[in-house]
């Protein structure tokens, strides 16, 4: 017996879910319109560690001078092997990091906005077992909403020099609103990047994107995919959100841009000639764009929104 076209698409898709262990995506608005009012359309944001406020004992030192502009600074002082940094905003979701142990300073987005923050760091003691050895709460209030979305942090971690700025910079030159620019970076990294499925299949907890490493291999998982293009968009002045969330069962990773005639779209959308619809870039690179891939990655309830770097 012939398969259906629907249970045709649903093997491919159970398929993929099942080769990828997170999935990258990339909002656009329907509208050539500009940067959004009052952020600079090229010009790169770093972060630092002003040392104008800080707390601090024997185990961590945390610099939240800048927190206005969506970030604090943390260098862990102690001398424990496994080390982890929690930050739990407003919304109540606890953002856990492995903190790192050099001795150099890690960025923490402060993702949920305005309100109450409590940033702590934990030393592992055996096994599962952790000790809080540091905490702080710090009362945030931000510049604007697109501050934590427009500065390297944790997990989208690039500076002046890196490849992906540069890159950003040569495919955005000639480009004068936000769809152009998203567009240059999106078609660069779908045309250009492919899926790592090695290294999918023996990433460990914890991995974090080496950009440059990324750029010059051009191959990589999804978070890799998405770290790279957010990297890209926020050094032209773009805020973009890294998202990670699940589709159905399989945790994902997928972006979100502002537009400054629209706000925040908080679902990945691709144009495909007529209208807007969900565009999720490793599906549609690793599915070479096929009708079946882009009919379910245009269903915006695939989707569910998790975590925000």
């Amino acid at each position: 017996m012939k398969k259906t076209k629907t249970a045709r698409a649903a093997a491919l898709i159970m398929a993929l879910a099942f080769l990828l262990s997170a999935c990258t995506g990339i909002s656009v608005t329907n509208e050539e319109v500009p940067l959004a009012s009052g952020i600079p359309e090229t010009k790169f944001k770093a972060a630092e560690a002003s040392g104008i406020k800080t707390e601090s004992n024997e185990k961590a030192v945390l610099d939240y001078s800048n927190m206005a502009d969506g970030y604090v600074m943390l260098k862990y002082t102690g001398t424990s092997s496994k080390v982890k940094t929690q930050s739990i905003g407003p919304s109540g979701a606890a953002y856990t990091y492995d903190q790192s142990l050099t001795g150099g300073w890690d960025v923490y987005p402060l993702s949920d906005g305005n309100g109450s923050y409590k940033i702590s760091v934990y030393e592992n003691i055996s096994g599962r077992s952790y000790a809080m050895v540091f905490s702080f709460v710090l009362t945030v209030s931000l510049k604007d909403e697109f501050a934590p979305f427009l500065i390297p942090n944790k997990y989208v971690n690039y500076s002046a020099s890196s490849k992906a700025v540069k890159k950003a910079t040569e495919l955005c030159a000639d480009k004068t609103t936000i769809l152009k620019k998203i567009k240059a970076v999106y078609e660069y990294v779908i045309y250009n990047f492919t899926y790592d499925y090695t290294l999918a299949k023996t990433v460990q907890s914890g991995y974090i994107p080496d950009l440059d490493a990324v750029m010059n291999k051009k191959t990589g998982i999804c978070f890799d995919y998405a770290a790279v293009m957010t990297a890209m968009l926020r050094s032209q002045g773009i805020p973009t959100k890294l998202v990670f969330g699940y589709t159905g069962s399989v945790y994902h990773a997928w972006i979100s841009v502002y537009s400054s005639e629209t706000g925040w779209i908080n679902s990945a959308i691709y144009f495909d000639g007529k209208q807007w619809k969900l565009m999720d870039p490793t599906f549609a690179s690793t599915g070479k764009s096929s009708a079946t891939i882009m009919k379910y990655i245009g269903n915006g309830e695939n989707y569910t929104a998790k975590y925000l770097y």
